[in-house]
């Protein structure tokens, strides 16, 4: 079955960096869009980058662009994302997901198998 293992997350002051990893097992990785969602104490999940299967196309929240960055290693079976200038609102828990479909675009949130999440915090 699908199995994703984030790692990565740490305590970190404001305007830091981190670099959270996400290891795939059970499938074909080099087959599937994958995505980072976050969801921050007392708030809904939600979308922050995502990246085909090839690599070709990428997409962000507004409020990842110009400082996270998501990329992946087909043959490591693992999808990244580097966070840059980090803010105290990006506390939250992240997730890797894997999209519902092969080969697909990013223009569908459709993601349905989940990581148990990675905490990442920024102090102020």
């Amino acid at each position: 079955q699908v199995q994703l293992v984030e790692s990565g997350g740490a305590l970190v002051q404001a305007g830091g960096s981190l670099r959270l990893s996400c290891a795939a097992s059970g499938y074909v990785f080099n087959r599937y869009a994958m995505a980072w969602f976050r969801q921050a104490p007392g708030k809904e999940r939600e979308f922050v980058a995502a990246i085909t299967w090839s690599s070709d196309r990428t997409r962000y929240a507004d409020s990842a662009k110009d400082r996270f960055t998501i990329s992946r290693d087909n043959a490591k079976n693992t999808v990244y994302l580097q966070m840059n200038s980090l803010k105290p609102e990006d506390t939250a828990v992240y997730y890797c997901a894997r999209h519902d479909l092969m080969y697909s675009d990013l223009a569908h949130l459709s993601y349905g198998s989940w990581g148990q999440g990675t905490r990442v915090t920024v102090s102020s």
